[in-house]
């Protein structure tokens, strides 16, 4: 048997076939092989982060990534930017009846390779199985939970006049890798997605934790996006300096070239951090002591305003960045 069939999500031998020869071969532990209604996890002391998240990227697969990785790196970038450890995942599957099992396992065994990187367990799952066309070809949903570490206190009371604004790396790479692959574009140099998990981050920063006020991983919506919000929850101005924001070169010639701002295209291996002038450049320092901050800087600062974002060009001048109406790319993630 080459594809899924309903069968597979309908509880019975297929399904527990299923589980048995492809889902428990990929996560292995002890609490997932009791094959429980529900996990039992050990006590921890201590605040718990939680989130949740559904991921429905078109393609499946791109340069750089899958549904499978970018399922368990959103997940673990959103507990990391609560100022949370992650510890586990629990992961449920909604496959079209149809789908090649040869890419429902490359899916599993992405998103199982994704999971050991990230130091998380995947200790519950799901998996349904709808008829041909009512989905594309598969969807994952996700909750995380991690235990939040009591020195970091972060929010958007915590921004004020005066602080500046790190971006963790090159903005704008996983909307144009998905968006060249889905619409069959070429460029001379390939672009590529900078999916990743960013729990590694906060151990190369933690000796600036108290001066660390908000954090944020820039997703749909990009930077621009994400720095909107935090104007309006913060009631401040942020203006952006468009001459120190990181773009590889590639995706500034691809953005060009489709009419695109990388401000406002997707990451999903990048961190938007809010940091006391005093220590921002001994954060850039620290974060690019890591593979994934090598090219962190500070792209910004925090003004006295009524929550507005604006971009300094480099030619000196000064246009809004708005919040955007509608994403240039939908189903990014």
């Amino acid at each position: 048997m080459k594809r899924v069939l309903l069968a597979h999500g309908d509880g019975g031998l297929y399904a527990a076939a299923l589980l048995k020869t492809l889902f428990m071969r990929y996560f292995k532990n002890r609490e997932l092989a009791r094959l429980s209604d529900a996990a039992l996890l050990p006590a921890i002391e201590g605040r718990l982060a939680v989130t949740t998240d559904s991921f429905v990227v078109q393609p499946v697969f791109f340069p750089g990534g899958d549904i499978g990785k970018l399922a368990v790196c959103g997940t673990v970038n959103d507990l990391t930017a609560a100022g949370a450890r992650p510890l586990y995942l629990t992961v449920s599957f909604i496959l079209e009846e149809g789908l090649a099992f040869a890419e429902l396992e490359a899916v599993v065994a992405s998103l199982s390779a994704a999971a050991e990187t990230s130091g998380v367990q995947v200790v519950a799952g799901d998996t349904k199985v709808v008829p041909r066309g009512q989905a594309d070809k598969v969807y994952i949903n996700t909750t995380g939970i991690g235990l939040a570490d009591p020195r970091l206190v972060l929010g958007p009371e915590r921004v004020s006049a005066g602080a500046s604004v790190i971006l963790s790396g090159t903005a704008g790479d996983h909307g144009i890798a998905v968006l060249s692959c889905r619409e069959g574009f070429s460029f001379r140099t390939p672009v590529t997605s900078d999916c990743a998990p960013l729990n590694g981050l906060l151990d190369v920063v933690s000796a600036h934790f108290a001066s660390i006020c908000w954090m944020r991983d820039p997703t749909r919506g990009g930077v621009a996006a994400t720095l909107n919000e935090l104007a309006e929850s913060a009631g401040a101005d942020i203006v952006v300096y468009e001459a120190s924001l990181p773009v590889r070169p590639e995706v500034k010639a691809a953005s060009e070239l489709l009419g695109l701002d990388p401000l406002y295209l997707a990451n999903e291996g990048k961190m938007v951090l809010v940091v006391e002038e005093k220590a921002a450049e001994a954060v850039c320092e620290s974060l690019r002591v890591h593979p994934l901050g090598r090219e962190a800087g500070i792209i910004g600062r925090v003004e006295k305003g009524a929550g507005s974002v604006w971009l300094r060009t480099s030619l000196g001048g000064t246009r809004a960045l708005d919040m955007p109406a509608g994403l240039p790319l939908p189903r990014i993630c």
